[in-house]
């Protein structure tokens, strides 16, 4: 397991700060959930977790639990591929979605394809990917990169929906 780390993850939440709130967020490849997490303390409407590791899945529902954000979140324990897939056919969207798999797998690619496919983004939310800097994905079809950030050795890739993307 590799985490993001602190700097990273307060980074992400203060630049992401004024569309939190009220936000509905996926957490892809949640780990041990403090992203999803920082966004329930941040005032999120709903966060959905996923992650394959029980162990971690277990942990994420423990401090959900403990905080009282039990009404705005779920946790799934499943791959994030085939999570995609069984939430595509609900029609539900997001306003945010972020995703941190692990480095040099080629997960990012995959998943932004599946998500496309899904239309799980709402039409003014963005994806959040992160990963390796080495690892920069090239542009994938539905989406566009808006931006990137680097910290070190990990970076964030920003993308909107083609459809209609953040102001």
């Amino acid at each position: 397991m590799r985490p993001t780390s602190a700097r990273v993850r307060d980074a992400l939440l203060n630049s992401l700060a004024p569309r939190i709130e009220g936000s509905r967020v996926l957490d892809l490849f949640a780990g041990s959930g403090g992203l999803g997490l920082g966004m329930l303390a941040r005032g999120a409407a709903r966060v959905l977790f996923i992650e394959r590791d029980a162990a971690l899945v277990e942990g994420i529902r423990r401090e959900v639990a403990k905080e009282g954000w039990a009404d705005r979140a779920d946790v799934w324990a499943m791959d994030v591929l085939a999570a995609v897939h069984e939430l595509g056919r609900t029609g539900e969207t997001f306003d945010l979605i972020f995703m941190d798999p692990p480095y040099g797998e080629n997960w990012i690619p995959r998943t932004l394809r599946t998500l496309a496919a899904s239309r799980l983004l709402a039409p003014d939310g963005l994806i959040i990917a992160e990963g390796h800097w080495r690892d920069r994905p090239v542009e994938e079809a539905g989406f566009t990169r808006l931006r990137e950030a680097r910290y070190g050795e990990t970076a964030l890739w920003f993308y909107a929906d083609q459809r209609g993307g953040p102001a």
